[in-house]
């Protein structure tokens, strides 16, 4: 499986990254001024595929985080069930602790009939 991993997903993912890095790495200048202003500590120079590599993590990262939000209800819901099956765990040893210590109960009599 791992090998699997390594060669079909892996390789490609590798070799897609190393020829963008080797198209796009003309210099570029990123500014994080909307209005345009030539303010120079609003803005970045580097080569365009630093800048493309980290929109591409930065898309990751933020749908990690919308997904973990949006299961949150599944994450809560499970810890009340968790809670829940740990009571009721509880519950039957106590149940089984107190059969145990019951006296036996009297069989049937000898002297009935059967049917």
């Amino acid at each position: 499986m791992r090998r699997f991993l390594i060669l079909f997903v892996l390789l490609p993912i590798a070799i897609v990254v190393v020829v963008l890095s080797v198209a796009n790495r003309g210099s570029v200048t990123f500014s994080f001024n909307p209005l345009g202003g030539a303010a120079p500590g609003w803005s970045a120079t580097g080569p365009f595929y630093v800048f493309l590599f980290a929109a591409v993590a930065l898309g990751i990262v933020i749908g990690g985080v919308a997904s973990w939000l949006r299961q949150s209800r599944w994450r809560r819901a499970a810890r009340v069930e968790r809670v829940n099956v740990e009571r009721l765990r509880a519950e039957v040893a106590h149940l089984r602790q107190r059969l145990e210590t019951m006296p036996a109960l009297p069989g049937p009599r000898a002297d009935r009939d059967a049917a």
